[in-house]
């Protein structure tokens, strides 16, 4: 009788999660599969510029350069040594039945599991602003791509704004690099933030650290904005509109703007795989459920940002955790978890006070008026969600079937969390009530031409 062959794990996404997840498997003898969308492993906080680039590691990274380096020479190492098989350039588009469909550069192919890891990371959270579907608009994470892969700023003059973290981040990563970033506007007034700050005592150093980020920007940072508008033209933004503090309009020239409200987690495919998710109240957002080692049922585990917002070192512990959840159920010896589970609730804690301090602004979106564009794919108005929801009721799978918001390129990446809470406002309702769009097959955009390659 012939040996059985050994169980095979896979795991979406190559960030600090991933690879901690795929080292802790190739410790215990397994031969993971890695399929990642980057070419090279790091993921979007670690993301790591094209071969020959000149800026340093200590340039790309401040702070965290010795862990960024870290993480990608272990994950360099495992790779040559055959120990485990990246998969780069890879995206995974559905998942059905111990099988994913994976778009690459030869089409799309078919990846068989028995265990699959989820380590999807987050993308940009942002919120509808007057003219922010004009040219020359984009998220925070886009302009941090596009100066850490190609060390450019996507402007001449800048104007970045929203709250949280990275707002602050960018910015300061902006103006090292000599970017003319005219203004940082924080819609998350001085009061709001000091909320959060006995949370934030969970981590002291990161919390210094950041508040020396904010200090490097100057005069050009302004808490407790309100954004009145994007000005632009044929060719692009020419302004920002806004009101200081204190009320006082202000107009900012710029040809560039960067927004963003912290990150909204990345769970299109925790949704293809039948995981049960819970409305957060605080994150004011959907989130998937799990148990405190990253278990989400039929053979799925969840780690990083994809499941709970914790930043980089709350990602490489998690992934820990859901390898070794992953292990035990295999029927491996139970690796030591009991101090992994202690730094994440003092992580979570700190998480927590972030989004007290810097909160998604439902009160702006909830008062957007009916010219606003909501849904930059399909090109959907404020007007056209509220006559949905008179028209159909507040549901968001229906107030989407009417109004076309989500439908377009992003799959509501971008809308989805505004365009609801629209919903809830016309409803007389609270978000959690109305419901999150339904995630469906392809997750990102795939051309027809690679499924004809392999039909």
């Amino acid at each position: 009788m012939s040996e059985a062959s050994p169980p095979r794990v896979v795991i979406v996404g190559a960030g600090p999660a991933g690879i901690r997840a795929a080292a802790t498997l190739v410790e215990a003898g397994l031969h993971p599969v890695v399929i990642d969308e980057g070419q090279r492993a790091g993921g979007q906080i670690y993301r790591r510029p094209p071969a020959g680039f000149t800026r340093t590691v200590e340039q790309l990274y401040g702070s965290e350069a010795a862990k960024a380096d870290a993480l990608h020479a272990l994950f360099d190492r495992l790779a040559k040594e055959g120990r485990l098989t990246h998969c780069a350039a890879s995206s995974v588009i559905a998942a059905q039945d111990g099988q994913l469909h994976v778009l690459g550069e030869g089409g799309v192919q078919v990846v068989f599991y028995d265990r699959l890891i989820l380590a999807t990371g987050a993308s940009d959270r942002v919120a509808p602003v007057p003219g922010w579907q004009s040219a020359g608009v984009y998220s925070l994470g886009a302009a941090q791509i596009a100066l850490k892969a190609q060390g450019v700023a996507l402007g001449r003059r800048i104007v970045l704004f929203g709250s949280g973290p990275l707002l602050t981040l960018v910015g300061s990563q902006l103006v090292k690099a000599g970017a003319d970033v005219a203004a940082v506007l924080d819609t998350s007034a001085w009061h709001q933030q000091m909320r959060g700050l006995w949370q934030l005592a969970a981590r002291p150093f990161v919390a210094l650290r950041g508040l020396a980020l904010r200090a490097s920007l100057g005069r050009r940072y302004h808490a407790g904005v309100t954004l009145e508008r994007i000005e632009a033209d044929g060719q692009g933004v020419t302004a920002m509109r806004w009101r200081d503090a204190s009320g006082r309009e202000r107009l900012t020239p710029c040809d560039m703007i960067g927004m963003g409200w912290h990150l909204r987690a990345e769970t299109h495919l925790a949704d293809l795989m039948g995981c049960a998710f819970t409305y957060d109240e605080q994150w004011r957002q959907w989130l998937p459920k799990t148990d405190r080692m990253g278990r989400a049922g039929n053979g799925v585990y969840l780690a990083g940002d994809g499941v709970r917002l914790l930043g980089a070192d709350g990602a490489e512990i998690a992934g820990r955790l859901a390898a070794a959840a992953c292990l035990a159920d295999l029927g491996h010896p139970a690796l030591a978890a009991s101090a992994d589970l202690r730094k994440l609730a003092r992580l979570e804690r700190f998480a927590r006070g972030l989004a007290c301090a810097f909160p998604w602004p439902a009160a702006m979106v909830r008062a957007l008026p009916d010219d606003a564009i909501v849904c930059r794919c399909e090109n959907v108005s404020a007007a056209d969600v509220r006559q949905s929801v008179d028209f159909g009721g507040g549901e968001a799978n229906r107030v989407k079937s009417l109004s076309r918001a989500g439908m377009g390129r992003c799959q509501g990446r971008y809308c989805q969390l505004a365009a609801v809470e629209l919903v809830a406002a016309q409803a007389g309702c609270i978000p959690d009530a109305v419901g999150r769009f339904r995630g469906q097959a392809p997750v990102r955009p795939a051309p027809i031409g690679a499924f004809l390659r392999n039909g």
